[in-house]
């Protein structure tokens, strides 16, 4: 079992902006910010009691798709590892790897060593990707991606688990005989499904440590949720699971500019008392993100959730 918080308590995390910038999410400012900026967001989620920091993976995006995606997508071992030295109690998430890239091995190399060097902090979350081209210069398998990635799953339970010479035989990878240190500092990293389809679903429910939603909306949730239990009951697999979603952008009091029809803001109680909602549902933490015009206002944000919503959102 890999619990990264405990049961019956609705924790909160944060993808961080700057480091990936697609349209779908990206504030203006974020197209001039550094790894200033970065870190001292990074710092912030620290101080304010945020669950995770997360950070995306794409190794690189073709034309066609540089209009909506940017080009811009940081490296989420390096900028993790960054931000694993200035900061102390909150984790760090892949959200998610593209594992299916890489060879096990070698992903397992960079996380492993992540999670030593933090401490113990990692959480990787892992995920199928979409884009074909980045496949296709990679060298690896778009068409089976699902199978890839089941499997891969498995490779990776291995190599970051305990023993310094980790096996596994499995269809496309094989490996025995071969020492790696240093072991994660955790006796076993959690390791979180995302996606909604219903493969990515079936892979949570019989792969995964954690769930993470992409896209489904509150009146969609109870249903999934159902089913990733059934089918993890049906799997013969006992250990919780922690369920995650992505809340609707945030503003935290109210505000005097145009922050769009699907924000919720307002007072803290009001905010806490809709995003208790999720807990009901089953969720066990929400990641959450707030309109900004700049860094300040984003920090001010943050603090202003650490401080003013989070003490209301579990009782």
């Amino acid at each position: 079992m890999a619990q990264a918080f405990p049961q019956g308590h609705l924790a909160y995390g944060i993808q961080l902006p700057i480091q990936s910038q697609s349209t779908m999410y990206a504030e203006p400012w974020e197209a001039d910010a550094g790894p200033g900026d970065l870190a001292e967001i990074a710092r912030t989620a620290d101080r304010s009691g945020f669950a995770y920091i997360a950070c995306c993976d794409h190794v690189a995006i073709p034309r066609r798709l540089a209009g909506p995606m940017s080009t811009i997508w940081y490296d989420p071992v390096a900028t993790l590892s960054f931000l694993a030295g200035i900061t102390e109690n909150v984790r760090l998430l892949s959200h998610v790897a593209i594992v299916g890239l890489r060879h096990p091995l070698a992903t397992a190399k960079q996380y492993a060593t992540l999670d030593h060097l933090s401490g113990g902090r990692l959480i990787l979350g892992v995920g199928a990707g979409h884009v074909q081209e980045e496949f296709d210069a990679l060298g690896a398998d778009f068409a089976g991606r699902g199978k890839v990635l089941d499997e891969t799953v498995d490779a990776l339970r291995a190599a970051l688990g305990p023993e310094e010479y980790p096996e596994h035989h499995g269809e496309r990878y094989q490996f025995s005989g071969l020492g790696q240190r240093p072991r994660p500092a955790q006796e076993r990293v959690p390791i979180w499904v995302g996606g909604s389809s219903v493969p990515a679903v079936r892979r949570a429910a019989t792969r995964g440590d954690g769930w993470l939603p992409q896209g489904d909306r509150r009146d969609q949730l109870p249903a999934q949720i159902e089913k990733l239990k059934r089918l993890r009951e049906e799997a013969g697999n006992s250990d919780p699971v922690t369920v995650g979603t992505i809340a609707e952008p945030l503003y935290v009091g109210e505000p005097d500019w145009e922050v769009g029809r699907w924000t919720l803001s307002g007072k803290p109680e009001a905010l806490a008392e809709s995003l208790r909602e999720y807990t009901a549902m089953g969720v066990q933490q929400i990641q959450v993100r707030f309109r900004s015009r700049s860094r300040s206002e984003l920090v001010d944000q943050m603090a202003a959730f650490g401080a003013e919503v989070a003490p209301h959102l579990n009782g």
